[in-house]
Formats: C-alpha cells, sequence, structure tokens
C-alpha cells in the first residue's frame, strides 16, 4: 500500500523471452501520466530480475505483461520468489493472451488482477488506484 505523502510505486516487465513490448509501454506510459511512479525494467526479464528490482526499488506492486503463453509458469515463479524473499506484500498483476480458463487458476495462485485484451488503459489506471489506495498526485 503506497504510503501517505508518496507516490504508488509500480515496476513493470516484460518476463521471459517474449519481444512485443508495445503494450507495457502504453500502460507504463498512462500510468505514469496519471501519477504513478513507474520502473520498466525492459525486455527479457526473469523472475529473478524482477523480484530483485522490486525489492530493490521499494515498489507497491509489480505488473507483467506476458504474450508468450508462459503465464502459468512465470506469474507463480514470481509469487513463489516475492514470498521466499519475504516481499509478499508486494502486488503481482498484469495481462496478455491469456486464456479466460487460466485467469481463475491464476487468481487462485496469488496473481491479484489479470487483464485480457481488449482491457481499456482508463480500467487499468483505475486498477492500480483503486487497489494501491491512493489517488497519485
Amino acid at each position: 500500500m503506497a504510503s501517505k505523502g508518496r507516490h504508488i510505486r509500480i515496476l513493470t516487465a516484460k518476463v521471459g523471452l517474449d519481444g512485443h513490448d508495445r503494450g507495457i509501454k502504453v500502460i507504463s506510459r498512462a500510468l505514469r501520466d496519471a501519477g504513478v511512479e513507474v520502473i520498466y525494467t525492459g525486455l527479457h526479464q526473469t523472475p529473478e530480475m524482477v523480484v530483485d528490482a522490486a525489492i530493490q526499488e521499494d515498489v507497491d506492486g509489480i505488473g507483467i505483461s506476458l504474450l508468450s503463453g508462459a503465464h502459468m509458469t512465470l506469474f507463480p515463479e514470481i509469487i513463489r520468489l516475492l514470498r521466499e524473499r519475504d516481499a509478499g506484500d508486494i502486488v503481482v498483476f498484469g495481462g496478455g493472451i491469456i486464456p479466460d480458463s487460466d485467469v481463475a487458476a491464476l487468481r487462485e495462485l496469488g496473481v491479484d488482477k489479470v487483464f485480457t485484451p481488449g482491457t481499456s488503459l482508463d480500467e487499468a489506471v483505475a486498477y492500480v488506484k483503486e487497489r494501491f489506495g491512493k489517488v497519485a498526485a
């Protein structure tokens, strides 16, 4: 939860070998334009790299974009590593080409929100602002 007087801090990342980064850049920019502090880690991140950066940057949440089909492996690994490093309070959310049949399973594994194709930028920004309990300045 973002503390009083501090901007919401979100780390965004592309995990795995997926090189399609337009969507995560658009989301990152929309969050930034809404007053959220965004740390974009870039392409080809490993779960370990994402968790290390999230802890180092003291973020409130991690937004992951996955189009590779590896969502049932990579999301759970990020959550496992966060818990292992006593950082389970960092909220994980994300989206991409994720079948509806996998959304419920990801939520059960600890992914807070899964965005699927067609989600509006306004909806993603509203989720971040509402979830982290502070209207960004």
